[in-house]
Order: structure tokens, then sequence, then C-alpha cells
């Protein structure tokens, strides 16, 4: 296909990856070419989603028939795929050029590219058949978008939790205050049966109970996608065989009626911008929680959540077609590969460090970690990649996002790389795009890092 040329070099290249071609920067260059043809045409996405919620995103392509035609399938694809990570849909409407339409109909299919994303978007989290629609323009239908409230309810005994695919965390909240906290090491990813996720959430929960007069609530955030607290989608849980993903599918409805308390579990990216929102004490907040994956949440500016499903590991960032796959969806360029230990790990042999065998993952990101605060060149610009990268990404974020602040915590922020991912980005965006500059990058400051996180996921049930 013929795209090669709006694969644009970023001015700022990645210590460790010389190849990385960011996917702002080739959009970038895709619309200005558009725009000085003069022949560029509409093309309007609506992306529907259960319920009639409908998100629409407008862009212009070159006419069918034009020289540079192809690169416009390359583009929209591209844009469509970061959409249904970022917005969700299990039907897309495609108004403008038939052959865009159809190229995405192609791939988006059971045998096509993105066969991944056809059956986790139609089955598995919308529970339709994933569908492509070609339409006029004008035939594209409105937008309906919704907001609500997220938490922040601070009232009574509340056990607080999230799991990552490295560690479980809980804490017993007393009023807003964290009085017991414990985080264990676990490898969730590898088990085959639901048993081993019950027992080892409950272990959580009890612990944390005992620390309680009584429990009134329990909140909690995970990787994937949560629907009416029905896992949809959760790397977790990927070992568990599908004739038995039930049993985890509504496992914490099972366990909330056994608690006898009301039980909310969200995405861990939504507890991430929920904690920022509710520290900073303002709104607009994105959060990128960069942990054994890439985790992303919104509050919008008004407070609240939207529908979407803000599951950022896998929108690409990375338009190099040489850049490293996704295990899971077999995409290229995604974030969970830049924004995560995977990333430390893809990197590490680059940067001429071997890393352990025969330990948890935690360990080898904890063993890269040492040789950073050591002193260790490799790792040194292992980090300072992953900041150019995000620089890149928070750029093109901001194409979908109405951002005022920008959270990053997670495993991988620890220590003196938070520092180095976080002054990489901000370098970026102040020579590569100053009109970004209002944007407020940061990681969380104490009070967040102690107890925020846990703080807001106990926050989200109310009681009464």
């Amino acid at each position: 296909m013929n795209y090669a040329w709006m694969l644009s070099a970023p001015t700022i290249v990645p210590p460790l990856d010389p190849g990385f071609r960011p996917a702002v920067m080739a959009n970038r260059t895709f619309d200005e070419a558009v725009k000085a043809s003069g022949e560029g045409v509409p093309l309007f996405l609506g992306l529907e989603r259960n319920g009639g919620a409908l998100s629409r995103f407008e862009t212009a392509v070159f006419p069918e028939g034009h020289e540079k035609a192809e690169a416009s399938c390359f583009y929209i694809e591209r844009i469509v795929k970061f959409l249904l990570w970022q917005r969700g849909a299990w039907k897309v409407h495609v108004g403008g050029p038939a052959y865009v339409a159809d190229y995405l109909k192609a791939a988006y299919s059971p045998q096509g590219d993105r066969a991944f994303d056809y059956d986790f978007m139609g089955k598995s989290v919308y529970e339709q058949t994933f569908t492509v629609v070609g339409c006029a323009a004008e035939d594209v239908p409105a937008e309906n978008e919704s907001t609500q409230p997220l938490g922040r309810h601070l009232d009574g005994c509340r056990i607080g939790f999230d799991l990552g695919a490295s560690d479980r965390k809980v804490s017993a909240v007393i009023d807003g205050e964290a009085v017991y906290s414990e985080e264990v090491v676990w490898e969730p990813r590898k088990q085959t049966d639901p048993t081993y996720h019950y027992n080892e959430v409950m272990a959580a929960l009890k612990t944390a109970a005992s620390k309680m007069p009584r429990v009134d609530a329990i909140g909690g955030s995970s990787a994937g996608v949560y629907i009416n607290n029905r896992a949809m989608i959760a790397s977790l849980f990927r070992g568990i065989p599908e004739d038995r993903f039930d049993e985890v599918r509504d496992m914490f409805n099972r366990i909330g009626k056994e608690m006898g308390v009301p039980l909310d579990i969200v995405n861990d990216g939504e507890v991430t911008a929920l904690a920022g929102s509710m520290s900073l004490e303002d709104n607009g907040v994105l959060g990128i929680a960069l942990g054994s994956s890439e985790a992303g949440g919104y509050v919008t500016l008004d407070g609240n959540i939207t529908s979407w499903l803000n599951e950022l590991a896998f929108a690409p960032v990375d338009y190099n077609p040489e850049g490293p796959e996704d295990e899971w969806s077999r995409d290229i360029g995604v974030g969970a590969r830049y924004f995560s230990q995977q990333c430390v790990f893809r990197l590490a042999p680059v940067a001429g460090i071997e890393l352990p065998e025969g330990v948890t993952d935690a360990e080898k990101l904890k063993s890269v970690q040492e040789k950073l605060e050591a002193g260790h060149e490799g790792a040194l610009k292992i980090w300072q990649s992953m900041g150019v990268y995000l620089g890149y990404a928070l750029a093109h974020y901001a194409r979908f996002y109405e951002l005022k602040h920008v959270l990053i915590l997670g495993r991988c922020t620890s220590g003196s790389g938070g520092d180095l991912i976080l002054n990489g980005a901000k370098d970026v965006l102040a020579k590569e795009f100053p009109e970004l500059a209002h944007i407020n990058i940061q990681l969380p400051d104490e009070k967040s890092r102690r107890v925020g996180q846990s703080i807001a996921a106990a926050s989200l049930p109310a009681l009464g």
C-alpha cells in the first residue's frame, strides 16, 4: 500500500528506537497533503454503541482514483482502530467515498487484518455482530453522547481494591482515610481455573474487612472492559478457557451478593483519572497507568465519565510497519508496547540488558529499575525513550480528548523513571507541539501516591 510518504520521522528521536514513526506526525502529514491537494472530500465516522450511544469523528480524505487514495485507507483504518478502543463501537458508519468503506469492511471482518477487533468489539464487548456500514456523509447518524458521575463517595467503611497483572492491592478506607493497605504479587494471566481468581479476590477483601468494624461498600479497579460490573474483556483472564469465561464475567456481581454490600468495579484507568481529579480538585483529566500494560481513563471537563472504553493499550501510537507486535491483538504499534513493562522488556536487549529468567515479570521490571537507579546508561535510555513516546502519544491523544491535565503513574513510573518519562514528554510537547503547552502533565503528588488510588476505588459505590 502506498502510504510510506506519510511516515514522518519525529524531531526528537527515542534513543533506542530510530524507526519510531509517531501517529500524530503521520496524521498531520496526511491532513496537510489532503488540504494542499485542493481535492479533499469530507469523511464522517459514526461509532455506535449499545443503547443508541454514538460518537462522531470528522476528517477529509482523497477522492477515489486519486494517486494517493490508498493512503486514505491506511489513515482511516488507523483512526477507526484508535476510536474503537478509545470510544468503543459494535457498528461503524462510514460516510464518505465508497472505496474507504469497502476497505474497512474487509479489514474488520472474520478473515481480515482486524479479525481480533471484529471479534472482541462485537461478541465480547457489546454482544452484537460487528458491522461496518458505508453511506453518504449526510446519512451518518447524529452524535449521542452522555456522561455520568463516578465515585467521590467517602462516607462509611469501604474496601478499595486494584487488580493488576503483577500484583493485587487492597485498602480498608474509613470516611476517606486509608487505615490499612497491602500489596500481593500474583500472576493471574497464567491461570486457567476461574476459582483461582475468585479465591484471590475474596482473600484480599476479607483481609481488608478484618481491619474495620464493618463493611459498607466495595469498589475496585482492574485492567479490562467492564460493563455493569461484568468483565467483557480482561487480559487478566486471558488464560481462562472460553467455555468457563462466564464464571469470571459475572464473578464480581456474585462477590458483591456474597459480601452483602454494594460492589462496583471499573477499568483501572478510570480510577486513575478519578484519583487525579480528586487530588487536583480539577477536571479534564486523562489518567494513564504504566504497569503490566497501559490503562487509560478520562474525567470530562464537567467532572464526569463517558461511556467510552478508554482502552488505550490497544490504540495505535506508532505507524512504523516494522514496529513491535502486540501478543494478544496481533496489531503493530499499539500503546501497550510503549507504555508498560512490556516496553521495558522490549527495549532491554537493545540497551544491552539481559533480563533474569525464571522470575515474575514484576521481578524482571525491578531488576531493570535497579540498573536505572545505579546509573546504567542503557537503562537510562529505556526510560528516556518512553518519555519521547509519551510526548508524541499525548499530542495524538489531544485530538480525541479535551485535556487540561495528564496524570501518569504505575510501576514503570517508580523511582527516577517517573521523572525521566515526565520530563521527556514535556520536552516533546514544548518543542514539537507548543500549541499544547497548556496541558499539565504530572506524576501523582505524595498524597495520591500513598492512598489516592485506593480511596478513589473505594469511593465508587454510593450508599443507600
